[in-house]
């Protein structure tokens, strides 16, 4: 038992002075590099009283370093100070509810929070920065975001509906908060990185937001301003390349036991696209600079319903084709929602994968077929809207990807 505790008190110690060292450089005063290791060890010993004395007694001792510290505040740092805020009191808080919580048996949980709360600390500057960056579209889309997972996903029913069973209204809508979150979280991104970039964080940006909306974009770009032709073709090409990493991120987060089985080949697939990504940028098309202007927040609610009734479809389709069991329906199923949006077939293919419903060597198949139909549709975008300098930039490089895509089908196992 005493070595379990000391074992306990070297852990929250490293805690303490990983905090206080951050305090200790960002301010200087009340509390530092002594005090916060200090904090975490009363943590751990009124954690260890818990079994015998009773909560009041960590309770107590709470309430007592709260009273400290905000009484200490004003007297050990002048009010004017630049940054004057109640932060260091907070974390003093912390750092002795993370010694409780290592007291008992929460170790890896109270490392990984201390190690985060330290990162927010250090991170204070560009946090702010990145908050007085956005502007109220963007604080709408966050809202909107919240309204989306934390208002209406508790509120759905989790069960299933229709003759297949896949139709769970809170399992489509967790779909909708994934897909809104991955969209907000790449214009996030943007925001943090500025409207003006290069080409290839354009491209990586605009696959993470929308491919489908970046492509249009830069298809008009082009048209608009020849000249800028080889980097709106780099930028289209790198974000649907940037697609099958979506993918992966999209299976990750929904079915992360299916990856062995289709990760290798849509693994390929990207590889062949970066290749191609890379030629393309070679030839003369990462010079260019890029703006992402015409982007908008993703996360309005018209298109999350829109996005949540396109994926129940599609859905049922690919329930009701493996069904019939005809691998035909499912790739024509596959091909026709792929055409503007993977995630809906991404999706409903890993559910059925994770499910046992559709067999792991048929469903990245179905992925690849929605994924190069969706080339498709992206290369006639550019074709019709776009310069033709660029339009034959991007269809050489969509037909490789395409022949490269039809390969893996065919001749892997």
């Amino acid at each position: 038992m005493t070595l379990t505790l000391l074992y306990r008190l070297v852990i929250a110690i490293g805690v303490g002075l990983l905090i206080g060292l951050q305090r200790q450089r960002a301010i200087g005063h009340l509390a530092g590099i002594r005090t916060f290791p200090l904090v975490s060890v009363l943590g751990v010993f009124s954690g260890a009283l818990i079994p015998t004395a009773g909560g009041w007694v960590a309770g107590a001792a709470l309430l007592g370093l709260a009273a400290f510290a905000f009484k200490a505040y004003p007297q050990g740092v002048p009010a004017q100070q630049a940054g004057y805020g109640i932060t260091t009191e907070v974390t003093l808080l912390v750092a002795f509810v993370l010694g409780v919580a290592i007291s008992t048996d929460l170790i890896l949980e109270a490392v990984v929070a201390g190690g985060a709360v330290a990162l927010l600390l250090h991170w204070k500057t560009p946090l702010h920065a990145f908050a007085d960056r956005l502007g109220p579209e963007d604080f709408e889309a966050l809202m909107r975001l919240s309204l989306l997972a934390l208002v209406i996903l508790p509120v759905l029913p989790n069960r299933a509906y229709g003759p297949y069973q896949v139709l769970n209204p809170f399992s489509i809508w967790v779909m909708v908060v994934l897909i809104v979150g991955i969209s907000l979280g790449g214009y996030v991104a943007f925001r943090l990185f500025g409207s003006r970039r290069g080409a290839v964080v354009a491209g990586i940006l605009g696959g993470f937001i929308s491919s489908t909306a970046t492509s249009v974009g830069y298809a008009r770009r082009s048209k608009e301003t020849p000249e800028r032709s080889r980097a709106a073709a780099l930028v289209i090409v790198l974000a649907s390349t940037v697609v099958f990493a979506r993918v992966f991120l999209e299976i990750l987060v929904v079915a992360p036991e299916i990856l062995p089985g289709v990760g290798i080949p849509l693994a390929m697939m990207m590889g062949v696209m970066t290749l191609i990504s890379f030629a393309t940028y070679s030839l003369g098309a990462g010079g260019g600079r890029a703006e992402l202007q015409d982007q908008q927040p993703p996360s309005d609610l018209r298109s999350a319903l829109l996005f949540g009734l396109l994926y129940a479809v599609v859905l049922f389709l690919v329930a009701w084709a493996e069904d019939q069991g005809g691998a035909q329906g499912l790739y024509l199923v596959a091909a026709l929602s792929g055409l503007t949006d993977m995630d809906a077939i991404t999706l409903s293919s890993a559910q059925l994968m994770k499910s046992g419903s559709m067999a792991v060597d048929t469903g990245w198949r179905v992925i690849m077929v929605g994924g190069l139909a969706n080339l498709g549709f992206k290369g006639c975008v550019v074709a019709l809207l776009g310069h033709p300098a660029a339009a034959k930039r991007v269809g050489a490089a969509f037909a490789l990807s395409v022949l490269g895509g039809v390969a893996i089908l065919f001749f892997w196992p």
